[in-house]
C-alpha cells in the first residue's frame, strides 16, 4: 500500500515539476529567461541533497525523487530549452551551476577556519557535510554538462533517422543519457555515501519511468499548447511534430540557399563555392574526382516548338533524372540555361564515363517532349587530377569535350579518349 502511494506521489511530483518549469519556459519572453534559469538552478541543491539522503520505496525498489524526478526533469528541460532557443543559451545555466558549486566548496574550506558559536543546542553547524555536498554537486554538475552536450548531439543525430518524430527523439535521447548519468552519479554516491548497489537498478528504472512521463507531457505540450497556440491554426495530428527545431530550421535554410528556383538543384553560385572544395578534398585524400557537363540537345527547338513552359518541364525532368541517378555524395548544379554540371568525388575517369553513359541513356529513354519525342543530352567528362588539379581546369576540359560531343552528332558522351557512345 505504501509503495503504491509513493508511486502516485512520484507521478504527481513529475507532473508538477514539468508543469511549473514548462510554464516558465513557455512565458520566457514575458517573464524573462532568467526566471526559468534561476528556478532551474535553485532546484539543483535540493536534487543533489535528496539524491544523497532521501529514498522512498516504490514497487520496483528504493529510489530517490531528487535523482529520478527532479534531475531527470532538469535534463529534459535543458533539451526543451535547446529546442526553443539554441546551444549558447543552454550553456548559461550549466556554467552557472558549475561555478556556483565550486564556490560552495571553496567557501566550505574557508568556513573551517572559523570557530563558530553554538547559538542553539540542537543545531550544530556541519561544515564537513557542506563540503561533501559541494563536491557531490560539482560531480553532478560536471555530469550534467556532459549529459547536456550528449542529449543535444544525440537528439540531432537521431534527426538523420527520425527527422519529423520529435517526441520519439526526445524519448530515446532521455533513455540513453539518463542511463549514462545513472552510472556516473551512482558511482559518486556509492563512493562518498556508501549507497548500496541495489539502489542503482531501482534508480535506473525510476529514471526511465520519469522519461516516459516527461515525453508524454512534452508531446501534450507540443500539440496542445505550443503548436496550436494561435487562433484558427487548426492542424492535423499527422504534422503536429513536423515543425523543425531551431538548428534544423537553420540547416534547412542553408540547404535551400543556392538552389535553382526552377529545377531544385544547386545553382551556379553554389557550384563556384562547393565544387572547388569537393575536388580539393578528394585530391587531399588521394582520390580522383570527375566532373560532367550535361547539355540538353536542340533545347531551343523545344522552347520554340512547344513554348517556354513546356521547356521548363523538360528541364525539371532532366534535373530529376540527374538527382536520382547520381550518388548521395555527388552534387549536381544548374550551370546555366539547359546545361548542368555534376561533380563526383571518388570517381575515376572510367567510372565517370560509365556514369555519364547511364545518365545519357536514362534521360533518352524517360524524358519526352509533349508529342512523345525523346529528349537527349550530350555529356563532356573530365577528371582530376589527370585533367587538372583545380576545378576551373577540370571544368574547362569537360566543356571542351562537351563541344566535341555536340560536333559528333549529339546524344553521346565524350571523355579523354573520344566518343564513348553515339546513337
Amino acid at each position: 500500500m505504501m509503495e503504491t502511494l509513493n508511486l502516485a506521489l512520484f507521478i504527481v511530483e513529475a507532473i508538477a515539476y514539468f508543469m511549473l518549469m514548462v510554464t516558465l519556459l513557455h512565458f520566457r519572453h514575458r517573464l524573462g529567461l532568467g526566471v526559468f534559469l534561476t528556478a532551474l538552478g535553485v532546484m539543483h541543491f535540493m536534487e543533489t541533497y535528496l539524491a544523497a539522503v532521501f529514498y522512498v520505496s516504490l514497487p520496483f525498489g528504493d529510489v530517490s525523487p531528487g535523482s529520478s524526478v527532479f534531475f531527470s526533469g532538469k535534463l529534459m528541460m535543458i533539451l526543451m530549452l535547446y529546442l526553443q532557443e539554441d546551444a549558447a543559451t543552454v550553456r548559461q545555466p550549466i556554467y552557472g551551476l558549475f561555478l556556483g558549486n565550486l564556490l560552495t566548496v571553496g567557501i566550505a574550506w574557508v568556513l573551517q577556519l572559523h570557530h563558530p558559536l553554538q547559538m542553539s543546542p540542537n543545531h550544530t553547524p556541519d561544515v564537513d557535510f557542506l563540503k561533501e555536498m559541494g563536491w557531490l554537486m560539482i560531480w553532478g554538475t560536471a555530469l550534467l554538462y556532459v549529459d547536456s552536450l550528449g542529449i543535444i548531439l544525440l537528439y540531432e543525430k537521431l534527426g538523420d533517422f527520425f527527422r519529423r518524430r520529435v517526441v520519439l527523439r526526445f524519448l530515446i535521447s532521455g533513455f540513453v543519457l539518463l542511463t549514462f548519468d545513472q552510472i556516473g552519479f551512482f558511482a559518486a554516491l556509492h563512493y562518498f555515501l556508501d549507497v548500496p548497489i541495489a539502489a542503482f537498478w531501482s534508480g535506473w528504472k525510476a529514471k526511465m519511468l520519469a522519461v516516459c512521463l516527461y515525453a508524454a507531457m512534452f508531446a501534450f505540450y507540443e500539440y496542445r499548447i505550443r503548436r496550436i497556440g494561435a487562433a484558427g491554426a487548426a492542424r492535423s495530428i499527422s504534422d503536429v511534430f513536423g515543425d523543425l527545431t531551431f538548428r534544423e530550421r537553420y540547416n534547412d535554410l542553408l540547404e535551400r540557399t543556392g538552389r535553382d528556383m526552377l529545377t531544385g538543384v544547386y545553382d551556379r553560385t553554389r557550384m563556384e563555392l562547393e565544387a572547388p572544395l569537393m575536388l580539393h578534398e578528394a585530391l587531399r585524400q588521394g582520390l580522383f574526382a570527375t566532373v560532367l557537363i550535361i547539355d540538353a540537345d536542340h533545347f531551343k527547338d523545344v522552347n520554340d516548338g512547344y513554348g517556354h513552359l513546356q521547356g521548363d518541364e523538360v528541364l525539371k525532368a532532366i534535373a530529376a533524372r540527374l538527382s536520382t541517378t547520381l550518388r548521395s555524395s555527388d552534387r549536381v548544379f544548374r550551370f546555366g540555361g539547359e546545361e548542368f554540371v555534376a561533380v563526383c568525388p571518388g570517381t575515376d575517369h572510367e567510372e565517370g564515363l560509365l556514369l555519364a553513359e547511364r545518365l545519357r541513356w536514362t534521360i533518352a529513354t524517360s524524358v519526352k517532349t509533349p508529342d512523345d519525342r525523346p529528349v537527349t543530352v550530350s555529356i563532356g567528362v573530365a577528371t582530376a587530377d589527370e585533367d587538372g588539379v583545380d576545378f576551373t581546369a577540370v571544368l574547362t576540359a569537360a566543356d571542351g569535350r562537351l563541344y566535341a560531343a555536340k560536333k559528333s552528332g549529339r546524344n553521346c558522351v565524350v571523355g579523354r579518349s573520344g566518343v564513348v557512345k553515339l546513337s
